[in-house]
């Protein structure tokens, strides 16, 4: 039994749908990216996972983020890899209970989801066949210190981020292409002119990335 919370959207297949998998960003929940759902195809079996760490008075985590005046802002990398296996073992889960096609995976991730999402891709490739990752980096702390290219060639990237995000600066998400390509990984970047968020424009475009791909 999943130790996750999620809600779903059957796909209008029988079997071997395509699964998309949705990781929210830190203190949000299922809801969040799950409003998405119904502008999505149709085939797609889509869930949305609620992050295991509550906060207070609202709001869910997948890790901590820790303000402190001498260290600064810093994130519990423990709670993170955590969270990655969380992630990798609800992935068998659906993919044994649920009528969908174990080889056609997506993740799609927002913000903290997102670094979740490149984690858990990096960590169980074997898992995964498509990553849409907006508005997030590689934390190159809860990755494989060594990673072999031979795992990754059945990848596909789609990232973005805003130019004016105020919580997770651009400069940090535009380290991702040169990540990507030095593994032969499949990808394509983009930016748009907002903060921390999905334009409109932004969701159109992983939205049409994302058919070519399923």
């Amino acid at each position: 039994m999943s130790d996750l919370f999620y809600v779903k959207r059957p796909s209008s297949l029988q079997s071997n749908a395509p699964l998309v998998i949705m990781c929210h960003g830190y203190g949000s929940d299922e809801n969040d990216l799950f409003s998405f759902a119904q502008e999505l195809p149709e085939e797609l079996f889509i869930i949305s996972l609620r992050a295991p760490y509550r906060m207070q008075p609202f709001g869910n985590a997948w890790y901590a983020i820790n303000f402190d005046a001498v260290q600064g802002k810093w994130s519990n990398n423990e709670q993170a890899k955590e969270s990655v296996n969380l992630i990798a073992e609800f992935i068998d889960y659906a993919c044994t209970i649920y009528p969908v096609d174990k080889n056609n995976v997506t993740l799609l991730g927002f913000s903290q989801g997102t670094i979740l999402s490149y984690a858990v891709t990096l960590n169980y490739p074997t898992k995964v066949k498509n990553v849409i990752a907006l508005s997030g980096y590689i934390n190159n702390d809860i990755i494989p210190d060594k990673l072999d290219t031979e795992n990754f060639k059945h990848l596909n990237f789609y990232c973005s981020h805003g130019t004016v995000d105020q919580v997770i600066p651009v400069d940090w998400a535009r380290k991702t292409p040169a990540f990507l390509k030095a593994l032969n990984i499949n990808h394509v970047y983009s930016e748009y002119p907002v903060g921390h968020g999905v334009a409109p424009q932004n969701f159109h475009d992983f939205k049409d990335w994302l058919k070519k791909y399923i």
